[in-house]
């Protein structure tokens, strides 16, 4: 994979997953999703050379799909997630992480997976088990992640979850977030990946998210997927120059 890293990078090295290889010779479609996306079948091998990260890209360029691929391959359920209803069925859909093969520094970890869309499923839950067991609620702040706003919920989820060992796989969980509060969850993602013990992969279009220190960044828009800097980032260029000069956009 082409590297884009300064000679000044100084990134902590992968706390749990190092690599992973797709088998794209044995694909058994390429005419249905996930397999006919371009930059699927041009993957042969992610290298995750950083304990964070992310995975950028417009919508549609399959970065979420890699990353549900990967919490599948991996053995981590995804919360919530089921079967919807389709005007044609797709039999190849939820295939594409049979052909992904995971490579570990130490072995197989526990870990989540983190969909905005899902989260709401998990909450409403924790408050039935919370029922029965109220004790459960301390573990997230002490309060129901139904009863306090989107984004304190979110908070108090990743306080609490991502102090454990593991491999953490959140697709972009900046959506319910203020920019505050994205500043929050930049602070904890660099502090508890540092401490050694937590690995992130992540999906998305903050970039108050990727300026993590640290970070390495994945372009999904680029065939075959690369690295690249922070700097170069449609995500950075985009909004210094809207912050800039805001009106030589509205008014183009």
């Amino acid at each position: 994979m082409p590297s884009e890293v300064s000679s000044a990078d100084q990134r902590p090295a992968p706390a749990h997953l190092r690599a992973v290889t797709f088998a794209s010779e044995a694909y058994p479609t390429r005419e249905h999703y996930p397999f006919d996306r371009p930059v699927i079948q041009q993957l042969h091998e992610m290298e995750f050379r950083s304990s964070i990260t992310f995975f950028i890209g417009e919508n549609g360029t399959g970065k979420s799909t890699v990353l549900e691929a990967l919490a599948r391959a991996a053995g981590i359920h995804i919360w919530g997630a089921s079967e919807r209803g389709r005007f044609k069925w797709n039999p190849y859909e939820g295939l594409l992480h049979r052909y992904m093969t995971l490579h570990w520094v130490n072995g197989l970890v526990p870990g989540s997976f983190f969909g905005a869309d899902l989260f709401r499923n998990f909450a409403e839950s924790l408050d039935e088990w919370a029922a029965a067991d109220p004790g459960l609620l301390k573990y997230f702040g002490g309060a129901s992640l139904v009863t306090q706003s989107h984004g304190q919920s979110l908070m108090s989820f990743f306080c609490a979850r991502y102090t454990l060992r593991g491999l953490y796989l959140l697709d972009e969980p900046e959506t319910a977030l203020s920019p505050k509060t994205q500043v929050e969850l930049l602070r904890l993602l660099a502090q508890y990946s540092q401490q050694g013990c937590a690995q992130f992969i992540i999906a998305t279009h903050s970039p108050i998210l990727l300026a993590c220190p640290g970070a390495a960044i994945l372009s999904f828009d680029a065939l075959p997927v690369r690295p690249m800097l922070y700097e170069n980032t449609e995500h950075y260029q985009v909004y210094k120059a809207f912050l800039n000069d805001p009106d030589s956009f509205i008014f183009a």
